[in-house]
Order: structure tokens, then C-alpha cells, then sequence
């Protein structure tokens, strides 16, 4: 699957855009613990290609990201785009759909029953934004260290911890991660500390419209509960 991702970068131009960021990473005089590299893909192209690539990439984004990140990591490590990277849990992907399957199992909807959303996929959802939080920071990727001196991994990037959809931020920043060789405590290095803008949004149901106006559904009871989209 890795040579079907590298040839439909190479067809879709994500490739010469993968390029383009990796310079700018590279002429920048900062330092960074994590690579960012957001990919568009077109789900149907992909599918033509391989199906089973295609089918990945909708019901497993994140193992399919990881397809993506080898990907990444052995052009630039082939090209030299990058001086400084140096392991490729460096190389953070986010794959963004241009569309998803027009088909209803797409479709999040909370007004639906039963909840059988579980899996970590792509889903559409339409709502009505009724507020809007701040836009804060928050962590998308840092640079841990072992304490103990003489450990192999008290330097380079053996243990880079980067944000995935879904997760809370002590998943990716805390003070109890202990070293897997001589289970000495990590310490973060806070100078390659990578930050991105998050901002909270109240959605609720487009269908609350109707309830509104005061049109009936011959339901003697029913109710409205807003859900909250975080936006990274």
C-alpha cells in the first residue's frame, strides 16, 4: 500500500507539495520535535488505484496516515529535504478527504438512534454553530527525554509524543511517562514543544429548525441536545 500512496502523490501533486513544505521546514531557523504535513486525498482516485487502499483510508484514517507517514518519511530521508529530522514517529500526517461517499452510513447524526458510532472514521455532519469558544493552543507534538544521563535515550528523538483525533491533551503531554529501556522518568524538552490553534464550537441538530417553528411530529415527547465539535 506504501507504493500505491507514493504513486498517487505523485499523480495528485502531493508530492511536489510534500516537497514545498519540507523546504520551508528546512530553510526555517527553528527547531521542531514534529513535522506537520497536512494531505489532501479524493477518496474515489484512491480507490480506482487500489481498493483496498481506498476502503483503509475511510474506515481507518489513522492507521492509514501511518501508510502516508512512511511514505513521507523515506522521500525526505531519500531527498535530503530535511537536515534535521531524524526518526519518522518525526513525521505527523493528516489526511484530509475532499468528499466522502454520498451514502447515509457517512452521515453522523445524533438525532438518530441507536448511537452506533464507535469507530474512528470519517463522517459528514451538518449542524447549526450556537457558540463559539476562544481559539487557544494546544499541544501537537513534543520532544521527551530520559533522565537518567547514561540511557541511550536521554538524547535524539526516541520518544516523540504527537496529538491524534479524539485524544485529550495528558495523552500527549504528561509527567509520568516513564523510558521503556531503564524506566527512569522523561522529561519534556520544552524548546521543541510544537503548538497549533484549537477553538470549541456548541453545534445542535439542524432538525431543532423545525421544532422551532413549532411544526409537530406526533411525539408526545422529544428532545434537543447540543454535541461539541472541537476544531484543531
Amino acid at each position: 500500500m506504501r507504493e500505491i500512496a507514493l504513486v498517487y502523490l505523485d499523480r495528485s501533486g502531493g508530492l511536489q507539495k510534500f516537497v514545498h513544505d519540507c523546504k520551508n521546514y528546512n530553510d526555517s531557523k527553528q527547531s521542531y520535535a514534529v513535522y506537520r504535513f497536512v494531505i489532501s486525498i479524493n477518496p474515489s482516485d484512491i480507490a480506482e488505484l487500489d481498493a483496498t487502499l481506498g476502503n483503509y483510508i475511510l474506515h481507518s484514517p489513522i492507521q492509514a496516515a501511518q501508510i502516508f507517514q512512511s511514505v513521507c518519511f523515506i522521500a525526505s530521508k531519500t531527498l535530503s529535504l530535511i537536515e534535521q529530522l531524524q526518526t519518522e514517529a518525526q513525521i505527523s500526517i493528516l489526511l484530509k478527504p475532499t468528499h466522502l461517499p454520498p451514502l447515509p452510513s457517512y452521515v453522523l447524526s445524533l438525532s438518530a438512534f441507536p448511537f452506533n458510532y464507535t469507530s474512528q472514521r470519517f463522517y459528514m455532519s451538518e449542524g447549526i454553530a450556537i457558540a463559539m469558544g476562544t481559539i487557544t493552543k494546544y499541544t501537537q507534538g513534543a520532544r521527551f527525554l530520559c533522565t537518567e544521563e547514561s540511557c541511550p535515550f536521554s538524547e535524539g528523538f526516541r520518544y516523540i509524543r504527537v496529538h491524534l483525533p479524539g485524544a485529550t491533551e495528558s495523552a500527549t503531554v504528561r509527567n509520568d511517562f516513564v523510558c521503556s529501556l531503564c524506566s527512569s522518568p522523561l522529561q519534556e524538552d520544552m524548546k521543541f514543544r510544537v503548538l497549533g490553534d484549537k477553538q470549541i464550537v456548541e453545534m445542535i441538530d439542524a432538525k431543532v429548525l423545525n421544532a422551532l417553528k413549532g411544526y409537530s411530529n406526533d411525539k408526545s415527547h422529544f428532545r434537543i441536545q447540543t454535541f461539541t465539535v472541537f476544531l484543531r
